[in-house]
Order: C-alpha cells, then structure tokens, then sequence
C-alpha cells in the first residue's frame, strides 16, 4: 500500500522488480489488497520495442493523482 501511494499505478512486474519481492508474493499480496476494496487491478497488454507485455496494472482504489503542472486547456465556449 505504501509503494502505491508513493509511485502510483504500476504493473505487477514493475512493483516485484522496484520492492525485491517476489512476483508471486506480489501478485498474492495485490490480491488480497483487491479483495479487501483497497487496489483495483486490470488486466493490461503493452508493446514496448516490438515485445508483448502482460501484467496486472494497480493502483489504489478512490485514489485520484493530483493535476499535472502546467496550462490547462479552458472549456469550448457555447455559440449563441
């Protein structure tokens, strides 16, 4: 859970890679975070140079990352 909060959405691969654990006790651990409501899990398919990658893609539930930095774009005003 701390993980999460700290980097955001992440593969299941990708949070057993950055943490040491293994990705059985990963996916194990997630599931239950899943069961409980606290993550929500998708399955997820990526390309990355040419090479399929499948994981689960987490993050936590009711968890809304705050606004990038920057412009933001204004809302298309109505034509009378």
């Amino acid at each position: 859970m701390q993980y999460l909060k700290a980097s955001g959405e992440r593969l299941d691969a990708e949070i057993a890679d950055e943490t040491g654990l293994p990705l059985a006790n990963v996916k194990l651990q997630l599931a239950e975070l899943s069961a409980r409501g606290e993550v929500i899990m998708c399955h997820s398919i990526q390309f990355r140079d040419g090479k399929r990658i499948e994981g689960m893609r987490c993050r936590l539930a009711g968890y809304v990352p705050p606004a990038a930095p920057g412009r933001k774009s204004k809302p298309a005003s109505k034509a009378a």
